[in-house]
C-alpha cells in the first residue's frame, strides 16, 4: 500500500511542470521562467534519481526520472532561447 502512496504522489508532482512544458512549448517564451528555479530542480530530481537508485525504491526512481524529463527540456528551453517572446 504504502507503493501505491508513493507511486500516486511521485506522479502528481512529477507531472506537476508538464503544463509548463506544453505551454513553453506553444508560445515559444520562456520570459516567466526562472533559469535559477529550474536549475535547481532539475538538479534536485536528478540527485533524487540517484538517491532512489542507491536506496532501490521504485516510487523515487520513477517520480524523479519523470520530473527531469520533464523539467530538463524547459531548462534547455530557457537557456537556448533566453527570454524571448
Amino acid at each position: 500500500m504504502t507503493d501505491v502512496l508513493g507511486y500516486v504522489a511521485a506522479m502528481l508532482t512529477a507531472l506537476a511542470f508538464l503544463p509548463q512544458l506544453l505551454k513553453t512549448l506553444r508560445t515559444r517564451s520562456t520570459a516567466d521562467l526562472s533559469a535559477g528555479m529550474l536549475l535547481a530542480q532539475a538538479t534536485g530530481v536528478a540527485l533524487w534519481f540517484v538517491y532512489g537508485v542507491a536506496i532501490r525504491s521504485a516510487p523515487i526512481i520513477a517520480a524523479n526520472a519523470v520530473t527531469f524529463l520533464v523539467t530538463a527540456p524547459l531548462l534547455v528551453f530557457k537557456l537556448t532561447h533566453g527570454t524571448q517572446r
